[in-house]
């Protein structure tokens, strides 16, 4: 039995009570309908862990003595969350526990399943076990808590393109997001290195694209005079791709966990995979390329022919065939021009669109793409290079990653913006400054730095403001090649990510010490999920990957870095 004080994230309310309540075999569940999915959940997650049969309230009763109780209501005291289109209280709920039963109101079936997600907070860490490992007692201490999110969007980047995770390992990344109420899961398809997404007019995109013949193990190291040494590589096929039929069973194994998948196709750079494909859609068609063996930027890009962006809108009408999402992600980041500065085809091209530099192809390109997005009721989402060339419609979605800039101008142009600031909720960065981490990225980033993630960037009006409907954090998979590196590196900041996202100031002034001791509480639960989380004292042995490198820099060097490749965008 564990105190209301003890959830993740914090709650805005929790007021304990007197006594507790035990499940025992005589427990049941009474659920409306519009919440039968929650109920099934709670259903399944209970009898494998406790082997408690928790049946239907036999007379199908919504409230019932004795029972656990799980309903929906527009009851207008559920505090309020962000404004959305399902209404405030949508993600809102009430977890009330007696002595005589317990009671979970939300203002939609996902305020429910978080009030269910608080419930199983509540009780001994093992409830998250698949098995059964004792035998109680399974006991919630009588309380009340209430909560709602600070922000719609709470979300994590899982990038499979390059390095493919099974569709299995997919969805136990969904479970623990769910189970962290974060309800986004932004998914990162194609890549220079692999295209991930069986698109059946075109199967060579997978037929080709979705494997490479081998894999640069490591970074490039620079020599003291900065040239770059040649990397290493495994020597190892690498592949793997999700049909049509696994991402509907990922769409809907996600939904009845109230997270969204959303799909990213990258254009125009970054599409090296699309290209060994289908090297029409290349500058240099005469030039056959092969999918990306390397990490980095690539200089291949997409030509700026119709018949190019035609393709590309046969794809994103499979994708969005494919994903209810109301985003639909079309990528723009990292896009290098020197092939079209170098081509006269290209140039002609330019001149014949009235574009006036590359700046302004890269935006026709997304703005061709974005409008066939919304042209099936749907939004275009990209990173925060697509503000550049200054076309953007504003109905357009903007992920800002080069620290706040993107957001803060975004946000005064009208758009609206996901904040995931790579100096605050980049995943992949290194979590210390030992020498025992392995294949260390970029800035250390601890467990504190994302807790005190603030999506929000400062010198914003309300109205301005009210554009930021949420943040991420983005796991890339250049050097995560196994699921238990990939639990290393999102956990436990995963947690101090959900705290930021869902708690925000919301419930009071951030407590990196309070934070830290309910920290200290939830680990067991991690542990109970089956995650192989970073320990506050180091990797382990067998965590290491001694002799690989990795490209570490400092904060400065990196916040220089940032501000010199947003100097076109900041207002």
């Amino acid at each position: 039995m564990v105190d209301s004080d003890m959830l993740i994230p914090r709650p805005r309310r929790a007021v304990p009570g007197t006594g507790a309540f035990e499940i025992t075999p005589s427990t049941r569940i009474a659920a409306d309908a519009a919440s039968e999915s929650v109920r099934l959940y709670l259903q399944q997650t209970l009898r494998a862990s406790t082997g408690q049969p928790v049946r239907d309230a036999v007379d199908g009763a919504t409230v019932h003595a004795g029972a656990i109780s799980l309903r929906v209501s527009d009851d207008p005291s559920l505090p309020a969350g962000p404004p959305s289109p399902e209404g405030e209280r949508a993600e809102s709920f009430r977890l009330t526990v007696t002595t005589d039963g317990v009671d979970v109101v939300g203002g939609s079936a996902a305020g429910v399943f978080y009030g269910v997600q608080a419930l199983l907070q509540l009780l001994p860490a093992d409830v998250y076990r698949s098995g059964r490992v004792g035998t109680g007692p399974w006991s919630l201490p009588a309380t009340v808590v209430e909560d709602a999110p600070a922000f719609a969007w709470r979300g994590v980047m899982l990038d499979v393109a390059r390095h493919f995770r099974t569709k299995h390992e997919v969805m136990r990344v969904v479970d623990q997001l769910a189970a962290h109420r974060i309800n986004r899961l932004h998914f990162h398809l194609t890549e220079d290195q692999g295209w991930r997404i069986e698109i059946r007019k075109y199967p060579r995109l997978t037929e080709v694209g979705s494997w490479r013949r081998e894999s640069q193990v490591g970074a490039h190291v620079p020599d003291a005079d900065g040239v770059l040494h040649p990397a290493a590589f495994d020597g190892r096929p690498h592949g793997g791709y999700y049909t049509q039929d696994d991402i509907r069973e990922i769409v809907a194994y996600a939904a009845d966990r109230f997270v969204t998948v959303v799909p990213e196709i990258e254009t125009p750079g970054h599409v090296r995979a699309a290209l060994a494909a289908y090297p029409s859609l290349g500058v240099h068609p005469e030039t056959p390329v092969e999918v990306w063996t390397e990490w980095g930027i690539a200089d291949d890009v997409l030509n700026a022919d119709d018949s190019t962006v035609d393709f590309f809108k046969d794809v994103l009408d499979e994708v969005i065939a494919l994903f209810p999402s109301r985003y639909i992600g079309i990528g723009g980041d990292e896009c290098p021009k020197v092939q079209w500065v170098e081509d006269p085809r290209t140039q002609e091209r330019m001149r014949s669109l009235g574009l006036e530099d590359e700046e302004q192809l890269q935006a026709w390109i997304i703005g061709q793409l974005a409008a066939h997005v919304a042209s099936h009721g749907r939004r275009a989402f990209g990173w925060d290079e697509i503000l550049e060339g200054g076309t953007l419609d504003p109905s357009a979605t903007i992920v800002s990653w080069r620290g706040l800039t993107g957001a803060r101008t975004a946000a005064k142009r009208g758009h609206d913006v996901i904040s995931s600031p790579d100096d605050q909720a980049y995943l992949d960065y290194r979590q210390s400054d030992l020498a025992t981490e392995p294949i260390p990225v970029s800035i250390v980033l601890t467990v504190d730095d994302v807790f005190a993630f603030d999506p929000v960037p400062s010198g914003l009006t309300e109205s301005e403001r009210a554009h930021v409907i949420g943040g991420q954090g983005n796991m890339w998979t250049e050097h995560v090649d196994t699921a238990r590196k990939l639990d290393y590196q999102l956990f436990p900041r995963v947690a101090a990510l959900a705290e930021a996202l869902w708690s925000a100031d919301v419930t009071g002034p951030r407590d990196v010490a309070e934070f830290r001791g309910r920290l200290a509480e939830h680990t067991a639960r991690l542990e109970a999920m089956g995650i192989e989380y970073r320990h506050e004292a180091g990797p382990f042995p067998w965590e290491q990957r001694p002799g690989v490198p990795g490209r570490p820099h400092s904060r400065e060097d990196r916040a220089a870095y940032i501000d010199a490749i947003t100097a076109n965008i900041a207002e």
